[in-house]
C-alpha cells in the first residue's frame, strides 16, 4: 500500500478520490492539500464520504505544508488534482514534490471519467472566463427546444459542509438559498434556473449522476475552470478565448481539453484583436485540425444602458475570470465602454477585508472589482467596499442579479451576455447531427 497526498482546491481532488482512491486498497490517502479557495484547509473530508477505509475522514491541509507532510507521513506519491494553472507552475510543484522524495502523478481521463447511461454533452474551456457558461446555456436551450429533458451537472464548488453538499439539486432560486450558495455558485446556477433547466452539483459525482439520470434524456456537463469532464462525453465541446491567444497550449489541463475537443468554439470574435484570432486558428490547425470550429460573438446588452453615458461607474466582474482566469476585464468593462461611461473607478483605495487582500494578491486588477463571495462575511465585505466607493452607478458583469444577493446603497445595472454564432457550422447544426 502506497501513502499518497492529493493536491487540490475543493473540486477535482475530491472527485479523483471518490472514483479512484476511495475503495482502492493499493493506496492510503494521508491528506488533501488545498489552495486557490479560502478557508478550505483545516477541515476534514468527512468519513461519510470517504468510505470504510477512512473511518475518521481525511485531513485537509494548506498546500504550503506539502513538503513537511511528505516527510512526516512518509508519502510515496503526490497526485496533482486542480486546474487552470500554467504548465510551468505544474512542473514547479512537481519539482517541489520530487525534492521531498515523492513521485508526482497526474491521473488521466480514462481513470477519472464516469460513464453515464444517458448521452453526455460536455462544455469545457481552455481557461476560466472564455464564455463556457453562455455556451452551456445556449446548448441547454437548443436541446430543450427539441423536447429533450436536459439536466446540467456543474463542476463542483463545495465550500461549505461537504457531507450535506454531497448531492445538490437546484430548480428554483430558493434552492440556492437553502444550500447557502456562494456568489460563485449562484453565478453558474441562476442563469440555468431562469431558463427552466435543473442543475445538479455537489461532491459525490457518482451519486449525483445516478439521481440526475432519473430525470434526464441528455446530461449536459457544465465544466469549471479549464478542467476536463468528470463524465465520459459523447460530444466534447471546448471554448477558446482569442483575447488570450496561446493560452490554449500554455495551461493545465486546458491544453488537454484543446487537444481532445470534437468541437472548438472561438468566442468573443466581436471584441478580440485580429491577430489573436489568427493565433488561435493557427494553433487549432497545429494541435487539433480534425475539430469542428464554431466562430461566435459574445453579445453584450444592458437594458438600462443609456443611463451609463457620461457617468462615473464602478465595474464589478465575475470573480474567477479575474483571479484564476487572469483577465484584467470582463463583460462589465466592455459594457461600460460601449455605453459611454465617462470614468471607471479604481476600487482599490476603498476595498476592505478579504476584498482588499484579493486586490493586493491579483495586482493586475486596477479598474474592476471581482465579485468575491465565498461566505457571508466576504459578501458583507464586498457590499461594504461598494458602499465606500464614490460613483454614480455600478455596472455588474457577473451572470447573477448581484443586487438580489447583497444589499448596497448603489444602483446596480446588470450586463446580459449571450453566445451568438457566426455563420455555419453553428451549435444547432452540430446538435442536430449529434
Amino acid at each position: 500500500m502506497k501513502n499518497v497526498i492529493i493536491m487540490g482546491a475543493a473540486g477535482r481532488d475530491f472527485h479523483n478520490f471518490n472514483v479512484f482512491f476511495r475503495d482502492n486498497r493499493q493506496f492510503h490517502v494521508t491528506a488533501f492539500t488545498a489552495t486557490q479557495i479560502p478557508d478550505i484547509e483545516g477541515r476534514r473530508y468527512p468519513a461519510v464520504l470517504a468510505g470504510e477505509l477512512y473511518p475518521d475522514g481525511i485531513p485537509i491541509h494548506a498546500e504550503e505544508d506539502l513538503s513537511r507532510l511528505i516527510r512526516e507521513e512518509k508519502v510515496d506519491q503526490v497526485f496533482f488534482s486542480y486546474s487552470d494553472t500554467p504548465h510551468a507552475y505544474v512542473m514547479h510543484q512537481a519539482s517541489l514534490v520530487q525534492a521531498a522524495g515523492a513521485s508526482f502523478v497526474l491521473l488521466g481521463p480514462d481513470e477519472t471519467m464516469i460513464k453515464s447511461s444517458r448521452p453526455v454533452v460536455s462544455v469545457c474551456a481552455v481557461r476560466t472566463g472564455c464564455g463556457k457558461s453562455q455556451t452551456t446555456r445556449k446548448i441547454a436551450l437548443l436541446l430543450k427546444e427539441k423536447g429533450r429533458r436536459v439536466v446540467a451537472i456543474r463542476h463542483p464548488m463545495p465550500y461549505g459542509d461537504l457531507a450535506r453538499q454531497a448531492v445538490q439539486r437546484f430548480a428554483a432560486y430558493e434552492d440556492m438559498i437553502k444550500h447557502e450558495c456562494t456568489i460563485e455558485e449562484m453565478e453558474e446556477y441562476e442563469p440555468h434556473i431562469k431558463n427552466g433547466i435543473v442543475v445538479y452539483a455537489g461532491v459525490d459525482y457518482g451519486a449525483i449522476l445516478k439521481q440526475a439520470e432519473q430525470e434526464a434524456d441528455i446530461v449536459l456537463w457544465d465544466g469549471g475552470n479549464n478542467d476536463i469532464p468528470f463524465y465520459r462525453p459523447d460530444l466534447e465541446i471546448v471554448v477558446v478565448d482569442p483575447h488570450r491567444p496561446g493560452h490554449e497550449i500554455l495551461y493545465y489541463p486546458g491544453e488537454t481539453n484543446f487537444r481532445r475537443a470534437d468541437v472548438l468554439v472561438i468566442n468573443k470574435m466581436d471584441t478580440a484583436p485580429a491577430e489573436g484570432v489568427a493565433e488561435v486558428k493557427a494553433n487549432i490547425q497545429r494541435f487539433n485540425p480534425s475539430a469542428v470550429v464554431v466562430e461566435a460573438n459574445s453579445t453584450i446588452h444592458v437594458p438600462e444602458g443609456d443611463e451609463i453615458a457620461g457617468k462615473t461607474v464602478l465595474v464589478v466582474e465575475d470573480g474567477p475570470t479575474l483571479t484564476h482566469g487572469g483577465m484584467k476585464y470582463g463583460a462589465g468593462i466592455v459594457a461600460a465602454e460601449k455605453y459611454g461611461a465617462a470614468h471607471i473607478v479604481d476600487p482599490r483605495p476603498s476595498a476592505v477585508g478579504s476584498i482588499k487582500a484579493t486586490l493586493e494578491k491579483y495586482d493586475h486588477l486596477d479598474r474592476v472589482l471581482p465579485a468575491m463571495g465565498y461566505g457571508d462575511e466576504q459578501m458583507a465585505e464586498l457590499a461594504e467596499t461598494i458602499d465606500r466607493i464614490e460613483c454614480d452607478l455600478v455596472v455588474s458583469g457577473t451572470p447573477i442579479d448581484l443586487g438580489r444577493r447583497i444589499k448596497t446603497n448603489k444602483r446596480i445595472l446588470r450586463v446580459n451576455y449571450d453566445l451568438e454564432e457566426i455563420g455555419i457550422p453553428d451549435l444547432k447544426e452540430i446538435l442536430k447531427d449529434f
